[in-house]
């Protein structure tokens, strides 16, 4: 079965989105699937690539950031990818499209269909789903809301990638049956061996936007400023200037470290080196950013939103606290603080619940499976 795969963001630009569409992508490379990828480009990242099978076509999109994308950058993606079929589908012939995000890359692949008849999936990731993060998109889902019920009507599958995403899903639109496909992790990449467990090293990781609720976290450790730890938060955002004046309004900069966006390499270093991880994010779809923590054998402090309650085992692998509530964070933090015999099993209760239940091979399966059925 040859499958195109339509996602603006791949590495090494974006987030969870694009990383999973480049293991689902490799996963379909394995199973025997030709695959052609279609995403943005970005600096001097070649137009055209092979990696390990996959042909990756990199179109037009004038995207100025590594970690995000505007709405005019998204635009522009449906527009060179609408192009690129248009010059490059009759060659390739593709049987199914799979397309990460209902838009930009659901846009793409209603266009595709529409010339050529080729069936789509669209995999929804959080952000194309009214309802997630109104404080930032709900102008933009309000604008869009419209051309997503054509993009949803006309697919074959609306998959979505967590409880939580599907209920705000179906809360848009009731007329659909979204099924659940859950992101993966590569556990060879991630290792548990040889970590210190004694000084408390805390890392988030991610983009640094208000849906990540550092800043509820930032306050909660200053209030527990007489136990020793340290925070490092990798990654990048508008929210950087904000975080770094509030550390040094509680007296704690000098224990928070922003070490920027990190490359893959850098990342895995981050895991290993940290002891404890925080995400108390305020919304999510299925975090790929906790995936990975709780396969490096992390314990991990999390906000009980949907996503993260579907990962962590509250008590057994770490500690869920509401979001929001400040004072619920820092008792869960101390808890964690105070206690490296703590942090050591529950860092391995982790590794072994990412073991048991989350693989790319059984992701890219599921995916395989929806995209025979509607070629």
């Amino acid at each position: 079965m040859r499958i195109l795969i339509l996602n603006s963001e791949y590495p090494p630009i974006g987030g969870g989105a694009g990383n999973a569409s480049a293991h689902i992508a490799a996963q379909f490379e394995q199973m025997g699937h030709p695959v052609t990828v279609v995403t943005s480009r970005f600096g001097s990242l070649p137009h055209q690539e092979g990696q390990g099978g996959v042909t990756i076509y990199r179109v037009p999109g004038l995207r100025r950031r590594q970690d995000r994308s505007n709405p005019l950058e998204q635009v522009i993606f449906i527009l060179s990818a609408s192009l690129w079929a248009i010059r490059t589908i009759p060659r390739f012939q593709p049987q199914a499209t799979l397309a990460f995000f209902g838009v930009p890359s659901g846009a793409a692949a209603w266009l595709i269909k529409k010339l050529y008849r080729t069936p789509y999936i669209v995999s929804l990731r959080g952000g194309d789903v009214p309802g997630f993060r109104p404080y930032d998109f709900h102008v933009y889902h309000k604008l869009i809301g419209p051309f997503l019920r054509v993009i949803w009507r006309n697919a074959a599958a609306v998959v979505a990638n967590s409880q939580g995403l599907r209920q705000l899903a179906t809360a848009f639109d009731s007329r659909f049956e979204i099924p659940i496909i859950p992101n993966g992790i590569d556990l060879d990449l991630y290792k548990t061996a040889g970590r210190d467990w004694t000084f408390s090293r805390l890392l988030s990781a991610g983009r640094i936007v208000h849906q990540k609720g550092l800043d509820l976290a930032m306050r909660a450790l200053g209030g527990l400023k007489e136990l020793d730890w340290e925070w490092r938060i990798a990654g990048d955002g508008p929210q950087v200037p904000m975080l770094q004046a509030l550390a040094n309004e509680l007296g704690i900069r000098d224990r928070v470290f922003f070490p920027g966006w990190q490359s893959r390499e850098q990342l895995l270093k981050c895991y290993q080196e940290a002891n404890i991880f925080l995400f108390p994010s305020r919304h999510e779809g299925m975090p790929n950013a906790l995936l990975e923590a709780m396969a490096s054998g992390l314990p991990a402090v999390a906000s009980c939103i949907a996503g993260n309650e579907e990962l962590v085992l509250d008590g057994e692998t770490g500690f869920l606290v509401p979001s929001e509530d400040i004072e619920r964070l820092q008792d869960a933090l101390k808890k964690l603080l105070i206690n490296p015999t703590l942090r050591e099993q529950m860092g391995k209760a982790s590794r072994q619940r990412v073991e048991a239940n989350y693989s790319w091979e059984s992701t890219a399966q599921q995916y395989a499976l929806l995209l025979e059925k509607v070629k």
